[in-house]
């Protein structure tokens, strides 16, 4: 049976902000906000990314990102160079203390989720069921492109856009 969008909410809400809590936690410790740990995150890739990627990747609206990015700069975590490929914009990378620091805090997060790890690896494959179904709510919810076999009958991209232009 299907829950009510109120109760799918809450749930969410919930699962959300008790994951946050725990990922806090561990990165008190360390002095490290979410936000940075997210952006931090990102970096580890190496490739470089600019400040619309870092703020959509970190839930930060752009002038936060620029202060928490200012702040990482300041400790020598990342450092910004002009994009080659279109120098109107900057991109973010991690310095070597920053990937050392993102490594780090990657293992202690990690370590802090392992009691975890059976609940979500479980053979049953709940884990990956369950990350494809928040993906897919997630892209239905921002209107992105789903398509009907995406939405099974569900929000379409129209009540969407209604929905984020209420929220407006």
């Amino acid at each position: 049976m299907a829950r009510r969008p109120q109760e799918l909410l809450h749930l969410l809400s919930r699962a959300e902000r008790l994951a946050v809590r725990r990922v806090r936690s561990v990165l008190d410790e360390f002095d490290c906000s979410v936000e940075a740990w997210r952006v931090l995150d990102l970096l580890s890739d190496g490739q470089g990314h600019n400040m619309t990627a870092l703020a959509e990747h970190a839930f930060l609206p752009a002038p936060s990102l620029t202060k928490l990015i200012d702040q990482l700069v300041d400790q020598n975590l990342v450092f910004r160079r002009v994009d080659p490929t279109d120098r109107r914009r900057v991109l973010a990378h991690l310095t070597p203390r920053g990937l050392e620091r993102w490594q780090l805090l990657a293992r202690e997060v990690h370590a802090d989720w392992a009691e975890l790890e059976p609940l979500l690896t479980e053979g049953d494959g709940a884990g990956e069921r369950l990350e494809l179904l928040l993906d897919r709510l997630a892209r239905t919810l921002e209107g992105g492109a789903a398509t009907d076999q995406d939405q099974g009958g569900g929000v379409t991209a129209g009540r969407a856009e209604r929905a984020a232009g209420r929220g407006r």
